[in-house]
């Protein structure tokens, strides 16, 4: 339709307006991920901490089969030797090749480290989900959560690995045994931050328009939680995650170092500290080794965190 005027012409964008910014033909959509990864490449400490890492799995799992020496190989001859071509890293009170052993015990310690973390995790989110959806299991859920978080941890630990060792060393062996019991252990004793941060974050997003629209049409509770709240909450789970692998690293050190860990022919960084200490005056170099690994993974996964909760943080984007 025309006026005296002429033709209606399409509005002009006023002064104040954005302009309209045409898509470029072709262009895939921009991942989340990839805007998340951008942002983490900025944090130079996050990828110093990821390299690290990366380092720290090849040396201990790839090493193994390029470093071809049994850790339990016993060599009288080249006991208590210090460092020689034949051994980089020198050798214990037996002769055992202290690379090999810092290989093995290595392969321990992540694994302990990654299982409790996954253990924590799981049941941290799970809480929190439940905790902060269902408002008549709040109440129960958090005062359970203050009760872990005031009993004292490390002396906790040594109740439970003490009244079970026995038992599960004979159901699952020497090795398995105390495996899953120090990683049931860690994690049940760590996922309390994790639960408050999700329910923190899941109180939060209840009343954002998007869970109120899926309410208002029926949604079933698992339903919400699982398409439209959880992938709301990765953030700050993908953070506890990284710390949470730290975490479990040092108890499990702790553990070992104490001489409640894993046995001393099965070796973990914990135990090979915990062992070198008393030939401290003759071969300090064997403290440094496993000290020094445990120290720079620890620092290298808590900056991988402080990365992440940068990169995934939208309010600190940009900075």
């Amino acid at each position: 339709m025309t006026d005296a005027q002429g033709p209606k012409q399409p509005l002009a964008a006023s002064a104040g307006a954005a302009p309209m910014v045409e898509p470029v033909p072709g262009a895939p959509p921009r991942n989340q991920w990839w805007s998340v990864w951008d942002q983490f490449k900025t944090h130079r400490g996050a990828l110093l901490g990821l390299g690290f890492f990366v380092f720290a799995l090849l040396f201990v799992y790839i090493g193994p089969l390029v470093w071809m020496i049994d850790p339990q190989f016993i060599d009288i001859r080249a006991r208590n030797s210090g460092p020689t071509l034949a051994h980089p890293m020198g050798t214990d009170q037996l002769g055992r090749d202290t690379l090999a052993r810092m290989m093995a015990g290595g392969q321990t310690s992540i694994a302990v480290g990654l299982t409790a973390m996954a253990l924590a995790l799981v049941l941290g989110t799970l809480i929190g989900l439940v905790a902060g959806y269902f408002r008549r299991l709040d109440g129960i859920l958090m005062r359970m959560t203050d009760l872990f978080l005031a009993m004292p941890l490390l002396p906790l630990l040594l109740v439970i690995i003490m009244l079970f060792r026995d038992h599960l060393r004979i159901t699952f062996g020497p090795e398995g045994g105390i495996f899953i019991l120090i990683v049931f252990v860690i994690g049940v004793t760590s996922w309390m931050q994790t639960a408050r941060v999700v329910r923190g974050d899941l109180l939060a997003l209840k009343e954002r328009e998007f869970v109120l629209a899926a309410r208002s049409i029926g949604t079933p509770p698992h339903l919400m939680i699982l398409r439209h709240i959880l992938p709301n909450v990765m953030s700050p789970i993908m953070v506890s995650a990284t710390l949470g692998i730290a975490n479990a690293i040092i108890t499990e050190s702790a553990l070992s170092f104490l001489g409640l860990g894993f046995p001393s022919d099965f070796p973990t960084w914990g135990r090979l500290l915990f062992d070198a200490t008393d030939w401290l005056q003759q071969n300090p170099e064997r403290v440094i080794w496993p000290g020094l690994a445990i120290s720079l993974t620890v620092l290298s996964v808590n900056y991988i965190g402080d990365g992440l909760r940068d990169a995934m943080d939208p309010r600190i984007r940009g900075r």
